[in-house]
């Protein structure tokens, strides 16, 4: 490992890891450090993470606290939801999608801070490391960065509370077994390890920390109402509200009737298969909400083409190529394809499930009732199919008079 670093920006959440990491980067790098912590809705009380890397010697000058929730709800998950992402048809990248913006502050904050180098908290056997890495190449290539869990030989839960010990860290934590190892944000939360690690475990009922269990759930349903302007959510239940707000009620809402519980078993950007849970209330139901104003105000072309391209899109933005050429191509294709997908989705939310029962659109319908309609009309000639199909079966025809048998 390179030691010639002279100023470090640190992800820095005030946890185990990181807490660790910022008395590891004084002592086997000599750096001054600098931390960053993003408040992305997680639900946490920064000021505590302020004063702790106080305490452990950061100069106040060097602690950057931002809150980053509008500019995440807005640039981040808006865009990703246009295209209904599902990676490997069940996560919807609660994450991946975080990385990129965190990436990004921290490049700025180097920048602004004459540091030469970043560091993470991610181990060498996760996604994460390749997300933040790839991000911070591609925004700055000449940037350092230091990756502790690839170096050092604190490779335990353990070995890390011991060094914690050992060094006066405050990690906060009750003695015994580790936590699960969990991210939050304002789409999700995950939880890894544990009993987890065995994937014919049920998940611990108290694991779960969002949303309610299906069964424990209002035994009434509730009905709502989200309004869309150009593929994204502007207004709920006829209130219009910013980005983050809209996520948040939703979250509330989702959290309340039991929605957005998932248990994946998916497959790391690194080889390995990993078992994780995942809580995502108002993702779930904005994701139901979208595809249901895009059924009434996107052309059958388009919808279908976006169909095509959304694993791909998918994969980009798991794998961490959130800044990349491709990824950026193909977002400028979905947000030329929401520019008529505008208007209302009535949603029925009841233990555990989201259920459309209605949608509107006044100026950017495509639904013809005069064309659809099972009663008679005059715009539409039914002789005109028999044509049609005898054109799309002609190769069949004509195999099947060569002799050809399917």
């Amino acid at each position: 490992m390179s030691k010639n670093i002279k100023k470090v920006v640190l992800a820095y959440s005030g946890g185990l890891d990181t807490s660790i990491i910022l008395k590891w980067l004084g002592d086997n790098y000599g750096c001054e450090v600098v931390t960053f912590t993003a408040d992305i809705g997680q639900k946490e009380d920064l000021e505590p993470v302020k004063n702790k890397a106080m305490k452990l010697g950061i100069k106040h000058e060097n602690i950057f606290v931002e809150d980053l929730r509008e500019e995440f709800a807005k640039e981040y998950v808006f865009p990703m939801f246009r295209a209904n992402t599902v990676y490997e048809g069940e996560y919807l990248l609660g994450t991946s999608i975080a990385r990129p913006l965190i990436t990004k502050k921290l490049i700025e904050i180097a920048k602004k801070t004459g540091a030469d180098a970043i560091s993470h908290g991610a181990t060498g056997k996760g996604n994460d490391q390749v997300r933040f890495e790839l991000g911070a190449y591609a925004l700055n290539p000449d940037i350092k960065i230091i990756a502790p869990w690839r170096e050092w030989d604190l490779n335990s839960r353990e070995k890390l509370l011991d060094y914690a010990q050992k060094n006066g860290i405050d990690i906060s934590k009750k003695p015994g077994k580790s936590p699960y190892s969990m991210d939050a944000n304002l789409l999700h939360i995950s939880y890894e390890g544990l009993v987890l690690e065995d994937p014919a475990a049920k998940p611990e009922n108290d694991m779960w920390r969002w949303t309610n269990s299906p069964k424990d759930a209002p035994n009434e349903s509730e009905t709502i109402t989200i309004e869309y302007e150009n593929g994204d959510p502007i207004a709920i239940n006829g209130k219009k509200m910013k980005a983050h707000e809209i996520l948040e009620t939703l979250n509330e809402l989702g959290a309340k009737h039991g929605i957005g519980r998932l248990d994946l078993v998916e497959n790391r950007y690194v080889g390995m298969k990993s078992r994780g849970c995942y809580e995502t209330p108002g993702g779930t139901i904005m994701l139901k909400a979208h595809r249901a104003i895009e059924s009434l105000t996107l052309d059958s072309g388009a919808a279908h083409l976006k169909d095509e391209i959304m694993p791909k899109y998918a994969e980009l933005i798991y794998n961490g190529y959130w800044f990349s050429p491709e990824r950026k191509m193909l977002q400028a294709l979905i947000n030329e394809s929401q520019k008529h997908v505008n208007g209302v989705v009535k949603l029925e939310l009841y233990k555990g499930n989201v259920t459309i029962i209605g949608r509107e659109s006044k100026n950017d319908s495509l639904f013809n009732t005069e064309f659809s309609t099972f009663e008679e009309d005059v715009v539409f000639d039914q002789k005109d199919a028999n044509g049609f199909i005898k054109l799309n079966a002609l190769r069949f025809i004509i195999a099947g008079k060569n002799g050809r048998k399917i």
